[in-house]
């Protein structure tokens, strides 16, 4: 006969441990939210000053980075808490800032804040998507099959 392993009732299982890649890639995304929201609230006092703003909108400009921004400040707080749900946020904003970095390095001539900003987002896409998280984040769905 053969023995299959005993399955532990679902009130005493426990919760696997947050993985340090999922805690250093939420470091990351979060600083990004942060700063994007500092832009924001820069933003929003240049405007606010008089600044001339005939080439962009401060407060548009500054909307659109507090709602993108913050939620990529929550996507960051959410991975460095263990919430699973902050993932695919930080995923999909690493993907889209992706062709910002090439524009950067290329057309804007600003290499320097280009590969600054392809370094956090290649080290963010990499923890996010390496094999300790993505084990992590399978677990909430072995769990759902056992119960």
């Amino acid at each position: 006969m053969s023995e299959q392993p005993e399955q532990q009732p679902a009130q005493d299982r426990r919760p696997a441990a947050v993985p340090t890649t999922v805690r250093v890639a939420g470091s990351l995304v979060t600083l990004e939210g942060t700063v994007a929201v500092v832009v924001a609230i820069t933003l929003i006092v240049r405007a606010l000053l008089g600044h001339d703003q005939s080439g962009a909108s401060g407060y548009g400009t500054a909307s659109w980075f507090i709602i993108l921004g913050g939620a990529v400040l929550a996507a960051g707080l959410a991975l460095l808490f263990g919430k699973r749900w902050g993932r695919a946020i930080a995923v999909v904003a690493q993907v889209l800032l992706l062709p910002v970095v090439w524009s950067l390095l290329t057309d804007s001539d600003q290499p320097v804040l280009g590969g600054l900003l392809g370094a956090v987002v290649v080290a963010s896409l990499g923890f996010l998507l390496c094999g300790p998280t993505s084990a992590w984040m399978a677990d909430q769905y072995a769990q759902a099959d056992q119960d």
